[in-house]
């Protein structure tokens, strides 16, 4: 998808409205117009990049640097028991718009959302292999 196409650089350049809760040099955040919890917010990069790893480091880190305050601004207004910053990257991951943005999304205790992490446990010796795959390609 290029930045023209791109329903998220449509928004950072003002030509898609959205309810702004933060803006600097880098980064906007706005609310989510199909929440999962009152408050859900995106987080986007001003620049277009698909996924997180084609985002260099140094505009990553500016970006994660203003995570965490809005994430606690988030939950301080609606008042939650806790909250989730998720970052989906591709289709198969639930990535809806191709455009690097993360969710902050607000939880209390009880509220049935993602109730179930459907963790197993790897067979004999398989954690070690894929270990090493992953460490091969760093």
């Amino acid at each position: 998808m290029s930045s023209d196409d791109c329903i998220f650089c449509k928004i950072v350049t003002g030509q898609i409205p959205a309810t702004k809760i933060y803006e600097d040099e880098v980064i906007l955040a706005f609310l989510d117009i199909g929440p999962v919890s009152d408050g859900h917010t995106l987080v986007v990069s001003r620049k277009h990049f698909e996924r997180l790893h084609d985002c260099p480091e140094q505009f990553l880190g500016q970006i994660s640097s203003s995570l965490g305050k809005i994430a606690k601004a988030v939950a301080s207004a609606m008042d939650s028991d806790g909250y989730n910053v998720l970052c989906n990257n591709g289709k198969a991951a639930g990535q809806l718009v191709d455009h690097l943005h993360f969710h902050i999304i607000p939880r209390n205790t009880g509220d049935g959302l993602f109730d179930r992490w459907p963790a197993y446990k790897y067979e004999q010796g398989k954690i070690d292999e894929i270990a090493a795959k992953i460490r091969e390609n760093l």
